[in-house]
């Protein structure tokens, strides 16, 4: 689908007023002209100075026309009703979820049209795996990949991932397909050249070429943005297309840009890194979901004004912000308590990398596989000290306090629920006497977002089993799951009694599905 446009309050002046700027500005550098070899400049000790000899700009014919076979062009068949106005948009905006009660009498009428959405991917494996975003195929009823060459095959959504915004799909080819390896997204620096190839308005292998930007960028579309900024022309329908270096090599998945009219690219778009694909691909290939490292800190920026309160060291550079991630309390039985984290600390380094803000954080603990051993640098009472603890599993530290999220053996429902009181009743045209639980919440790509379920959904039973708390649903939930049988939902939807059925491996019946295509996922 199309990118992100990102609002910008810029406003353009007219051309008449352009024109006279740009005369002002010459008649200004006339007019300083003799200022350039001025004496009055005489101290240089801080001028900087660039060296290395002058560059040609790179031709990069060869290099397309041995990637350009592995970029594919993707039409996905999508409900309107699953499009919710985004444009694009990662996930819910950055945002997250809404916080109940949910403005129910707000939520789109849902709809049976479709909509033809076109995006881009490449092929990472010569079997037919192809990776692209996630907005690019979600809520897709039919997902078609057209290769280089013209051949039109259809694809199975093998996993997607809504808070980092990939998608994994798997075509059937008839033989090798040509593919492309991803690259070190780390070693990327601003300035060095990138090359975008995708289908942008339907014209597929269209190449620019630009610079990166900038690295780590966060434009609040999700928990774990950290995206590479290109100057390279990107545009709707390039999401989800490569983003290559020099050496040929995917450091980046073209996924977003800011646009002040909503319209075509003005230089500045974002990519996902390289190393978040790798992680993210690498676990959808396996599982179809993603899981996610958890420590269990609620964190804050410091200002300079804590910074002083905590004696913590002054800024390398005068004047920079205080670096680190300020711990403001600790969730109890986590990873960080068991470890000996407290609040006050300030978490400065998390294996081995430097961290300079809560959001650093939270990325760097998500990419870690639960289990894992991790070393964490922090600052107490002025000190510098370091501990050692085993990240947890982000999808198992909700507690069961009515988000039916996990169970045993593995297995994913993917909703929160409520209770069903009386105000809710009132928002869904209910009446008094009625029933269940209300799903408050459903993670984009869970088996339940595939199987049909909405926010606003009223759980009247589980199995045969009458429901009126959110905790009790989620024991027979998780009993049903842990047991790998058949689970049957029977919901209230707009005043209708309708049954939801999902098997052991994620399957679903009884409400057409967005997506129902073998894959799971995990948005944690």
């Amino acid at each position: 689908m199309s990118e992100k446009s990102v609002t910008n309050v810029c406003k353009h002046g007219s051309r008449r007023n352009w024109t006279k700027a740009l005369l002002a500005g010459c008649m200004l550098v006339s007019a300083a002209g003799p200022w350039a070899g001025s004496q009055s400049w005489a101290d240089t000790s801080s001028m900087i100075k660039p060296s290395g000899p002058a560059q040609r700009i790179p031709d990069f014919v060869e290099l397309v026309k041995q990637v350009k076979p592995a970029v594919v062009s993707i039409t996905s068949m999508i409900r309107s009703d699953a499009v919710e106005g985004e444009g694009g948009s990662m996930g819910m905006g950055g945002g997250g979820p809404f916080p109940f009660p949910f403005p129910f009498q707000m939520m789109p009428q849902p709809s049976k049209q479709l909509i033809e959405a076109r995006g881009s991917g490449f092929v990472i494996s010569a079997d037919g795996y192809v990776v692209t975003n996630n907005h690019v195929v979600k809520g897709a009823t039919k997902v078609t990949v057209t290769l280089d060459d013209g051949t039109t095959l259809p694809a199975k959504v093998v996993g997607r991932d809504g808070k980092t915004d990939l998608a994994l799909l798997k075509v059937t080819p008839t033989q090798k397909l040509p593919f492309i390896e991803l690259g070190e997204s780390d070693d990327v620096q601003p300035g060095e050249w990138v090359i975008a190839v995708g289908n942008p308005y339907g014209l597929g292998g269209t190449v620019t070429a630009g610079i990166v930007s900038a690295r780590g960028r966060d434009i609040n579309e999700g928990p774990y943005d950290n995206f590479i900024q290109v100057d390279a022309p990107i545009n709707r329908g390039n999401s989800g297309g490569p983003l290559f270096t020099q050496d040929g090599k995917v450091v980046g998945v073209n996924t977003a840009i800011l646009s002040p009219s909503g319209g075509g690219s003005i230089g500045i778009g974002f990519a996902i890194p390289s190393d978040t694909v790798r992680s993210v691909v690498d676990q959808l290939r396996k599982t179809g979901h993603v899981v996610r490292g958890y420590l269990g800190v609620n964190a804050q920026v410091i200002s300079p004004v804590m910074a002083s309160a905590l004696n913590l060291p002054a800024p390398a550079v005068a004047g920079a912000p205080p670096a680190g991630a300020l711990v403001a309390s600790v969730s109890q039985d986590s990873p960080a308590e068991k470890a000996g984290l407290k609040a006050e600390d300030v978490i400065t380094e998390f294996n081995g990398q430097k961290i300079s803000t809560p959001h650093d954080l939270a990325v760097r603990v998500a990419a870690v596989p639960p289990g894992t051993q991790v070393t964490i640098g922090f600052i107490r009472a002025g000190k510098a000290q370091t501990l050692t603890t085993k990240i947890g599993n982000l999808a198992t530290a909700t507690g069961d306090t009515g988000k039916a999220s996990t169970a045993a053996g593995g297995q994913h429902l993917g909703i929160a629920l409520a209770p069903l009181n009386r105000d809710t009743r009132q928002q869904l045209g209910l009446p008094q006497d009625a029933h269940g639980v209300v799903v408050s919440d459903v993670e984009a790509g869970s088996p339940a977002d595939q199987a049909g379920i909405r926010p606003g959904d009223v759980i009247q039973s589980v199995g045969s089993q009458p429901v009126d708390a959110p905790k009790a649903a989620v024991g027979l939930i998780k009993t049903a799951m842990a047991a790998k049988k058949p689970l049957l939902l029977r919901i209230l939807r707009e005043g209708q009694s309708l049954f939801i059925a999902i098997s052991p491996d994620g399957s679903t019946a009884g409400v057409p599905t967005a997506n129902n295509m073998g894959g799971d996922d995990d948005d944690n």
